[in-house]
């Protein structure tokens, strides 16, 4: 049945897609050319601008699918870091927490390249981030603040060409606001419940010397959403976040320009609240631990638990060289360094009671990275052909360790909890491992318009070569240079290395000047590694997605309405998954040995799995002064089921399971869909703007697999719906300041839905359930 429904959905939306094509055909044979695009002074859309290929291009003309959340849309759902959008703002888009952590960030689109497990220093994920052209190596560091930005793209789909490694499912595009070399200062200050504050403030100075500078500051501070009762310890949910920026943009000569920023930043973060939802088997819970099914405001047991800090910091060069009319010449230089503390004690009512036995289990991690990458790229154009070619350099120093301990007892009795105090100084160190990564890719596309019709047909192909290499060694388990099945002490190395070839063609049509079609076919690939939660440490191989996308970019009704839409079908390859394993040492009586340590290892999944689905946005402007958002995304991913090939321990054995288990897609909603008024019109001489936008998902899986008979749960379906309030531009007098007054509201009604769902186990069902609501005022003052 699930393989017809795509299908149908697939021939659906390539029947619409022809529909389109002939509707304008007919409009233009009867009444001319169609007409241009009318104004949006006149109520009409606004053009987008997307750098999706390297250039600035129209939204509408560029033959991919993207979607675009400029400065405005971004204030007016309250995002103040990516975790913001994981309420589902882009139906395909898709960010999460790992586990309860907010440290480090899940990020897909369509469903693919998912790492749940994205603490690892040797692995990456399926959806690069950029940021002004800069790729972000890991997962830590994304729920920094964000300032002033002027959008992020989300392209789905491979982008293996254009973007290289690690965007087989799509890549994020984050583009911030350049110095305009004009006087201008922006500062904003608001206040919310839960204790929540922020400022920001934007500083442009006057071009001197030919030189323009831009200053960027930004703190956003929350309390705690859940309370934690042990008063020396902090809350659940909050977060600290700080931010500066410098940019300075250099132009001495016509047609050059050198573009130099530096970043800092602080992201202190305490876990998510784990609660247990619903019982297995009673007599192993004790009195203490109880069952919420339902979000709460505090916790049951009072844990040790502090913040996770994030420091981050980085320096960028831009430098563009106007080489001729048709070449332009860009170099990206970056280097950028991390460091990420993480302390997770949120899971304490997942343990088993034992009279006087230990219990809380305390998660600490340390994390540090630091990455050098420099890109060179021509751009240029002529009368019929259109070329983006360029070469990167990209390496990568990653290091990590972790601890697990347990911080309280159980009473005899079971009834209460006392803190052993133990110093996380004095525990021992898990795992540690670290990995240096070399990248080197070149790359060219180029589009050809041949002199068909009105030059309405364009035809583009790309190439590119990448490889990687990664060299590390994991050189702690369990406290102790590893032993391998050999009996050599040493540390297990890794040393592997991955070659890729990426193609692409496109072929898009003009078949008026506000009516656009494409069809796509790309690749990518999520690289090769290693997994430092290992024993084995053994490498893996890339896992590959070749798609097919065909899609239509409309505009109609005097450029008053856009509906894009787009469907795809592909094929997924060598996936990576994990599976848990037993830890294969034993004491000297041939017990295995017990450890707080989580063992996971990392196979290819055989065979070729499926991927297909259907994405379309509608906007419309039926009045001045309103419009209307409508977004909706269909996305299938089928993975071919696998064997776990390593050893789980059952009583005292080791037991090998030789039969494949369903593998599920997880962090990938089947339906998700998002809509949005936005309305404003003039009031007491300022501009009144009101927004509201609605956000559903049908749940989602979070576990990869799951024993033979055990029910996989998905989450709950979620409806979140956010809005925003303001006055607008009050003139403040002769000074030329405009204010900015408005309240704005995340989770509006309070909805309440379990997003995270652990299958059952004998303790029961564990998870998280979403934000409760939040709200606050902000006062804006812009010069």
């Amino acid at each position: 049945m699930s393989k017809i429904r795509y299908s149908a959905s697939i021939a659906y939306a390539i029947a619409f897609t022809v529909a389109i094509m002939a509707m304008p055909v007919a409009v233009r044979a009867a009444d001319g050319d169609a007409p241009t695009a009318a104004a949006s002074s006149e109520g009409g859309l606004d053009e987008i601008v997307v750098t999706a290929e390297k250039r600035s291009t129209n939204l509408q003309t560029t033959p991919i699918s993207i979607s675009v959340l400029n400065a405005e849309g971004l204030a007016n759902r309250h995002v103040q870091s990516l975790l913001d959008l994981g309420d589902g703002a882009i139906p395909s888009l898709r960010i999460a927490p790992f586990f309860s952590r907010n440290s480090a960030l899940i990020v897909n689109i369509r469903g693919i390249g998912v790492l749940g497990d994205v603490n690892q220093p040797a692995r990456d994920q399926g959806v690069g981030i950029y940021i002004d052209g800069v790729y972000l190596g890991r997962a830590q560091g994304l729920g920094t603040a964000l300032y002033d930005v002027e959008s992020i793209e989300v392209l789905k789909g491979p982008q293996g060409t254009l973007f290289g490694r690690n965007t087989e499912g799509g890549a994020v595009n984050i583009v911030t606001k350049r110095p305009s070399g004009k006087f201008r200062m922006s500062a904003t200050a608001g206040v919310g419940n839960f204790g929540s504050y922020k400022g920001e403030f934007h500083l442009d100075l006057p071009e001197y010397n030919n030189i323009s500078i831009k200053l960027d500051g930004i703190l956003s501070r929350r309390d705690g959403l859940i309370k934690n009762p042990l008063a020396s310890a902090s809350d659940f949910g909050g977060f600290d976040k700080r931010g500066l920026h410098a940019e300075a943009l250099w132009k001495p000569v016509n047609g050059f320009s050198a573009d130099y920023s530096f970043d800092i930043s602080y992201d202190a973060s305490t876990s998510n609240y784990t609660q247990l939802t619903a019982g297995g088997l009673a007599q192993l819970r004790a009195p203490i631990i109880a069952i919420q099914p339902n979000r709460v405001t505090v916790a049951t047991v009072g844990v040790p638990e502090q913040p996770s800090i994030g420091k981050t910091h980085g320096h960028r060069l831009n430098l563009e060289f106007q080489a001729s009319p048709e070449l332009k010449l860009k170099s990206i230089t970056s280097y950028r360094a991390l460091t990420q503390s993480q302390f997770d004690n949120s899971s304490a009512v997942l343990s088993a009671f034992s009279p006087n036995g230990k219990f809380a289990r305390y998660s600490l991690a340390q994390f540090r990275q630091n990455q050098f990458s420099q890109e060179l790229q021509a751009i240029g154009e002529t009368d019929r052909l259109k070329f983006a070619a360029g070469a990167l350099y990209y390496r990568e120093n990653v290091e990590d360790n972790a601890q697990a301990f347990n911080t309280l007892q159980f009473n005899a009795d079971g009834t209460a909890a006392t803190v052993l105090g133990l110093d996380p100084a004095t525990q021992p160190i898990d795992r540690a491992s670290h990995v240096t990564t070399t990248s080197i890719g070149a790359y060219g596309q180029a589009t050809f318009t041949p002199a068909i019709g009105d030059d309405i047909v364009h035809l583009t192909g790309g190439l590119r070569y990448t490889r990687d290499k990664k060299v590390g060694s994991l050189f702690i388990i369990n406290n102790a240079t590893p032993v391998s099945v050999n009996g050599v002490v040493g540390p297990v190395l890794l040393n592997a290395s991955w070659s890729r070839v990426d193609p692409l063609v496109n072929l898009a049509i003009d078949v008026s000047r506000d009516v656009h079609v494409y069809g796509k076919w790309s690749t990518g690939y999520k690289s090769g590694g290693a997994n430092s939660r290992s024993l084995t440490y053994a490498p893996f191989n890339p896992e590959t997605v070749s798609m097919f996308e065909v899609g239509a970019k409309t505009e109609f009704w005097n450029n008053k309405a856009r509906f894009n839409v787009a469907a795809y079908t592909g094929t997924y390859k060598d996936a990576q998954l994990d599976f848990n394993a037993a830890f294969l040492q034993f004491d000297a009586n041939g017990n295995p040995l017990n450890t707080t340590r989580t063992t996971l290892e990392t196979v290819n999944a055989p065979g070729t799995g499926r991927l297909s689905g259907v994405e379309a946005e509608l906007t419309l402007a039926p009045v001045r002064g309103l419009t209307l958002n409508a977004s909706y995304a269909d996305n299938y991913v089928r993975i071919p089921s696998t064997a776990n090939p390593y050893a789980v321990l059952v009583g005292r054995a080791l037991v090998v399971n030789p039969n494949p288990v369903t593998i599920y897609p997880i962090y990938t909603p089947l339906n998700a869909a998002s809509g949005s008024i936005d309305y404003e019109t003039p009031f007491a001489g300022a501009t009144l703007k009101a927004h509201v936008d609605g956000n559903y998902d049908s749940g989602f899986y979070v576990n990869t697999s799951v024993a033979s008979g055990v029910v996989n749960p998905r989450g709950d379906s979620a409806f979140i719906v956010n809005g925003r309030l303001a006055l607008a531009e009050i003139n403040m007098g002769a000074s030329g300041a405009k204010l900015t007054v408005s309240a704005w509201a995340r989770n509006l009604f309070n909805e309440q839905h379990q997003f995270y769902k652990s299958a059952p186990s004998v303790l029961g069902v564990f998870g998280f359930f979403n934000d409760a609501r939040t709200f606050g005022g902000e006062v804006n003052m812009k010069f």
